[in-house]
């Protein structure tokens, strides 16, 4: 099977890996939350080719993840900002960021996510959203949803 192939599985596990699933995606993710706008500034940041950066930012715009709007700087150039649907991917970074502090941090973490209103670090959780539990992958069964192929 095709890695493209993978979007018309029915798994919304699989479906977003043919988005997200490489990572340069998820590195440009995480830039535009860090405030990264511009190509350029993707560029320099992650010193990655710019044939595979205008790839990646045009997978994500044609995914509705960034939008792509003009500025102007004596000629007309983008900039790529996080849509609420990109918005949304956060707590995936702050799950990934969770187990790399974990697993691969021997010093301590690199980068603390702060809560800018409390200072509280900033972490993810699995809540069950019938009792409110926190709940781990032990606790917790997959079951065929609305969405499940017949049969």
């Amino acid at each position: 099977m095709r890695f493209d192939d993978l979007a018309d599985q029915p798994c919304s596990i699989t479906r977003p890996l043919t988005v997200l699933g490489d990572r340069w995606t998820l590195l440009i993710v995480k830039q535009a939350f860090a405030g990264v706008r511009r190509f350029e500034d993707f560029h320099t940041s992650l010193g990655i080719s710019r044939s595979r950066l205008t790839d990646r930012l045009d997978r994500l715009v044609e995914h509705g993840i960034l939008v792509r709007e003009p500025y102007r700087d004596g000629r007309t150039r983008y900039e790529y900002r996080l849509t609420e649907k990109g918005l949304e991917i956060y707590p995936v970074l702050i799950a990934l960021r969770d187990w790399g502090d974990r697993y691969m941090a021997p010093d301590g973490p690199p980068v603390r996510y702060v809560h800018s209103s409390c200072m509280g670090e900033v972490h993810a959780h699995l809540i069950c959203d019938a009792c409110g539990e926190e709940a781990g992958a032990r606790e917790v069964t997959p079951e065929a949803g609305p969405g499940a192929p017949v049969g």
